[in-house]
């Protein structure tokens, strides 16, 4: 306990320059903590963007094949080939809406009647049918409805044919297969028939067990690319691994640029340490005269490393908590993406390395001076 007392007098000795490498830890760690967090929330808020499509296969015309449509008896082929899965074939395009005296271009999505409700969720009103002229709007779409007119019960004009806005659309978020949220959801009968349009787009594949996901991609490319490629089956659930893992990249390099300027803080320390076995050689002199030993001598530098990293640690910390609450407020919108466990774990993991990079840098000097030679240091001025 003796040598953590003369750890703190020296520090309390040479306050200004004490300070000074507290706030390079301190600024490390903030650095650190910061940059993690705002990287991690990056990638909690492309999560919530994307809908879970992992169980999905998107089937679509391999270049050049078919005109760019699939037809009627490809869509049963691959029907019969996923077995119990479920097929939903759709075709998209875009088009001027008109409701009273507002217009505007809205994506369109044209989907069996009977497969909707199979795919989309709705949060008011009904599922539009073959017969009746109805369609749905997206969330997004009704949330415009002062811009657009789009709203339950409105009666939207596309083309020359008049539709009734039946039911709206449960916000789903960004997808790989179709983006419902800012779009109209119409019956393809009424697709078909107002676009004299008889083929579709691509099919929408959803896997039941996704455990059977390669083995059902597997089936449709032994069924329809037998003698030549007609078809391209995307797996979602490979797109989303390699965004999420991209993101995370992101997140550890954002963290290890914060890591830089711990190293500075470092080095800062490793500087004063130095500084401080010099100015200090004749009181080791004396100290290693009456009978201290080296691991002794050694001790009392590395309790004032530790001392100065402890401190920034733990200012730093609090500090990047407040920090990372406002970047994820101002830059992501969001908040609530400070208190997901990963992020909080940058805050530790920045206090940590702040810590380590003190003792760290502190050990040098500790060992020169716990090696200095006794006569020489007794006599050095």
């Amino acid at each position: 306990m003796t040598f953590f007392d003369l750890a703190v007098r020296n520090i309390r000795r040479h306050w200004l320059r004490s300070s000074l490498a507290v706030i390079g830890i301190v600024i490390g760690v903030i650095a650190i903590a910061t940059l993690g967090i705002m990287g991690n929330s990056i990638g909690l808020m492309f999560s919530e963007m994307v809908t879970d499509v992992g169980d999905t296969l998107i089937v679509s015309p391999a270049a050049g094949v078919g005109g760019g449509k699939l037809t009627d008896r490809q869509v049963s082929d691959i029907t019969r080939a996923v077995g119990s899965n479920v097929v939903i074939p759709f075709s998209t395009t875009a088009d001027k809406v008109t409701v009273g005296e507002k217009e505007s271009v809205v994506m369109i999505y044209a989907i069996p009647a009977e497969d909707i409700p199979l795919l989309l969720e709705k949060e008011s009103g009904n599922y539009p049918r073959d017969t009746g002229g109805g369609c749905m709007i997206g969330s997004q779409v009704a949330a415009n409805s002062r811009e657009n007119g789009l709203k339950l019960g409105a009666r939207a004009r596309i083309g020359g044919d008049t539709l009734r806005v039946v039911g709206v659309l449960k916000e789903r978020g960004l997808g790989f297969d179709i983006n419902p949220d800012y779009s109209i959801i119409v019956p393809y009968s009424w697709y078909s028939n107002h676009y004299d349009e008889e083929d579709y787009d691509q099919v929408i594949v959803k896997v039941r067990d996704i455990n059977d996901l390669d083995a059902v991609k597997e089936a449709i490319e032994q069924k329809m690319n037998r003698r030549e490629d007609v078809v391209n089956v995307m797996d979602t659930r490979g797109i989303l691994e390699s965004i999420f893992a991209a993101t995370d990249a992101i997140t550890v390099f954002l963290a290890g640029i914060g890591a830089v300027s711990l190293v500075v803080a470092g080095v800062s320390i490793l500087n004063v340490m130095l500084m401080s076995v010099t100015e200090r050689t004749k009181e080791i002199g004396i100290l290693r005269s009456i009978g201290t030993r080296r691991k002794e001598v050694m001790r009392m530098f590395i309790y004032e490393a530790l001392i100065l990293g402890f401190v920034g640690a733990v200012i730093g910390g609090v500090l990047s908590f407040c920090a990372g609450y406002v970047t994820t407020a101002v830059f992501v919108g969001n908040p609530d993406y400070l208190f997901h466990p990963k992020s909080l774990v940058y805050i530790f993991f920045g206090m940590a390395f702040g810590v380590f990079t003190s003792v760290a840098s502190g050990l040098y000097p500790a060992w020169k001076a716990a090696h200095l030679n006794p006569i020489e240091a007794l006599r050095y001025e």
